[in-house]
């Protein structure tokens, strides 16, 4: 495919102009939610900044996703309904797989077909990777679990996998060959700064164990402070809503004010004195925290995966070890500047910086999939191709 130098990456990356090229990129949005979501969803809210962020830098992006969804990009509404209660339900996900390879593969017979496929579905995209000529960058947003871990070692060969922290890199499994490491972006400007705050803590999450609302709850009655807990209570967690946290919520010294989007969340954000983080899971990455850095809002978490790559230790906010110390933590709160939370989330986890560490990837998925035996568009990919996929992994990026 033939390619044009964009001059908007040219003014951003002047150092660099020879290798940020415009591209045509396939981004695979989940089936479930639209994007941007309305409430929760934070693979939706990342795969709405990159789009965003791509389109600004020249590229000729068309997002995937589900009914309801807006973009800068070209969207294409894969499904006839949003299924958010059905997330993670085989019969959706590969009906939208499906769906969308086929649109792939049709773009390349009436036209030069997209460069690369940008997956953020799920499984299935990944499983029927070699099924496709086009590239595929496979960005992992969940946990490397019991059975995720298999299906990664015998499918992670098929494309070219991004990991969103070290902490989540880490945690692969032997054989899974992890390409590189591109955290998720934050349009810091879009989040409104407000240091000073009022007298509550925010729990914001999934009413999930181990998200941790109870301890929120415990950690802020041992500090002393109001707190406020946001966030759906999907299907699966009502008992443990009911038996953890409802009996709890008085109105007063804890109020639970259910899913929040938009301009409420950002505010109620911006407002609280701290997010508090009492996960007790490898966490991959954690929008949240982000989020409430950006509005100048420290975090207090619990030292467990991406958690210890997001929060810097005395400076924008404190990692401890359990409810006590997460509550005694609350007292050290003044010696934080939020000024100092949002300028190094900025710099750190810019959308500008993660679109442009993405082009890179898309121009190595690129390179590797040259490297391999051609085959026609349309036709299944064998057996002796696959083995030949094996052997030719991208090189290991920092």
């Amino acid at each position: 495919m033939s390619h044009q130098l964009s001059p908007l990456l040219t003014r951003h990356l002047p150092g660099a102009v020879a290798e940020y090229r415009r591209m045509k990129i396939a981004v695979l949005a989940p089936p479930w939610l639209p994007v941007p979501p309305t409430g929760y969803g934070g693979i939706e809210s990342v795969v709405s900044l990159l789009c965003e962020r791509l389109v600004h830098r020249g590229h000729q992006v068309t997002l995937f996703a589900a009914p309801g969804s807006r973009s800068s990009a070209s969207v294409h509404e894969v499904l006839e309904l949003c299924h958010p209660d059905e997330i993670g339900r085989a019969l959706y996900e590969a009906d939208h797989v499906a769906r969308v390879f086929r649109a792939v593969e049709d773009a390349a017979r009436s036209h030069p077909g997209f460069d690369v496929i940008h997956d953020h579905s799920g499984f299935m995209a990944l499983a029927m990777a070699d099924r496709i000529a086009t590239p595929l960058v496979h960005t992992l947003h969940g946990p490397f679990e019991p059975a995720t871990s298999r299906f990664y070692r015998q499918h992670a060969d098929k494309a070219h996998i991004v990991a969103i922290s070290q902490a989540q890199r880490a945690s692969a499994p032997p054989g899974v060959p992890i390409a590189e490491v591109i955290p998720n972006p934050i349009d810091v400007a879009a989040w409104p700064f407000q240091p000073d705050k009022d007298n509550y803590l925010l729990w914001l999450g999934r009413m999930h164990e181990t998200k941790g609302p109870h301890r929120a709850i415990a950690a802020a009655r041992e500090a002393g402070v109001p707190l406020v807990l946001a966030g759906p209570v999907q299907p699966g967690q009502e008992s443990f809503f009911q038996a953890e946290v409802a009996k709890h919520v008085d109105g007063d010294r804890v109020r639970y004010v259910g899913e929040v989007g938009g301009r409420h969340k950002a505010d109620l954000i911006a407002h609280a004195r701290a997010l508090l983080m009492p996960i007790t899971w490898n966490e991959p990455f954690g929008m949240v925290m982000v989020e409430a850095l950006s509005c100048g809002t420290p975090v207090i978490s619990f030292a467990q995966g991406a958690a210890t790559e997001i929060v810097r230790e005395g400076v924008t906010g404190f990692l401890v070890r359990d409810e006590q110390a997460m509550g005694a933590a609350v007292a050290r709160l003044p010696e934080l500047d939020p000024r100092n939370c949002r300028a190094d989330v900025a710099r750190r986890f810019s959308v500008d910086q993660v679109a442009a560490a993405y082009e890179g990837a898309y121009r190595r998925a690129g390179a590797r999939t040259a490297l391999l035996p051609s085959h026609p568009v349309g036709v299944t990919m064998t057996g002796p191709v696959r083995s030949a996929a094996r052997g030719q992994l991208a090189p290991t990026a920092g």
